[in-house]
């Protein structure tokens, strides 16, 4: 089998149990234990906590991860980064009170910085040639300038309403960050296999995200232009109607240019417009 680990608890939890779900892997239990076993593909789940991951994977114990990049980066383990999975997505930023006037990172140099990315954050000053010293602790970075513990933080944002409750403005963005999917470089060619028929399952799902399907009839002479707005994944298809003139026209979308394509396929005359989710689009 092969055997993929996941975050326990967090926020990637959930997304990863559904992604799985999505790739049609269904699990004979659920997170409250350390492992699950999939009964209709040859994997194996373990939950662990976010920041082990890395080293489960190195270590061989696990073959593939699902974790933040964040934290891959952090932890700089010898393993592969195989697949940027699109959910979780957040960003690692210094941010510092409200009151203290900023106007460049010139600003960071003597100051003492909280963080739980001591490691990120080093290679990062190091490469602004900033010297600030950094205070590694664990959880609760956010109130380090608050109770005198830091001048700045350098913490995970999201919505940045953390920052907002604890006074605190981003300033700064050392990193954007998503969850990957990651391998074991010493990864056996039987257990490979496994894994690339993951990666076409997970590919499949991850096409279909924010993409409709659009059926439509519109007039022959407009079929070029039509053509050139509905692409599709390589051309649209067109299928003649019945109705002398006509052609049935179907192709596919991504959603953030949904309304403005609607638009202009009916300044083309396109009627009868319907349009349709897509749970996979397989290439």
């Amino acid at each position: 089998m092969l055997k993929i680990a996941i975050q326990k608890s967090g926020r990637l939890n959930e997304d990863s149990i559904k992604l799985l779900k999505e790739c049609g892997i269904e699990l004979n239990n659920g997170n409250k234990q350390l492992k699950a076993t999939a009964f209709n593909f040859p994997l194996e789940v373990y939950f662990l906590r976010d920041d082990d991951i890395p080293q489960y994977v190195c270590d061989g114990v696990a073959d593939i991860g699902i974790v933040g990049e964040n934290v891959l980066l952090e932890k700089d383990k010898s393993i592969d980064l195989v697949y940027r999975l699109g959910f979780g997505k957040c960003r690692l930023s210094i941010a510092v009170p409200k009151g203290v006037e900023y106007n460049s990172i010139e600003d960071l140099k003597g100051l003492k910085i909280a963080t739980t990315y001591s490691t990120i954050l080093q290679k990062y000053l190091a490469e602004k040639n900033i010297n600030a010293e950094i205070h590694e602790i664990s959880g609760s970075v956010e109130i380090a300038p608050g109770i005198g513990l830091a001048d700045a933080i350098c913490d995970l944002v999201s919505s940045g309403s953390t920052l907002f409750t604890n006074n605190l403005k981003e300033v700064e963005v050392i990193l954007k960050s998503e969850a990957v999917l990651v391998a074991d470089k010493k990864i056996t060619a039987e257990k490979q296999a496994i894994l690339d028929k993951l990666l076409l399952r997970i590919n499949a799902v991850k096409s279909a995200k924010n993409k409709k399907y659009i059926l439509l009839n519109a007039p022959n002479n407009q079929l070029k232009n039509i053509s050139a707005l509905l692409p599709g994944t390589k051309s649209p298809t067109i299928v003649p109607l019945a109705e002398e003139g006509w052609s049935s026209v179907q192709s596919v979308v991504n959603e953030n240019d949904f309304w403005e394509v609607i638009e202009k396929l009916k300044q083309f005359e396109a009627e009868g417009i319907i349009v349709l989710p897509i749970e996979k689009i397989i290439g």
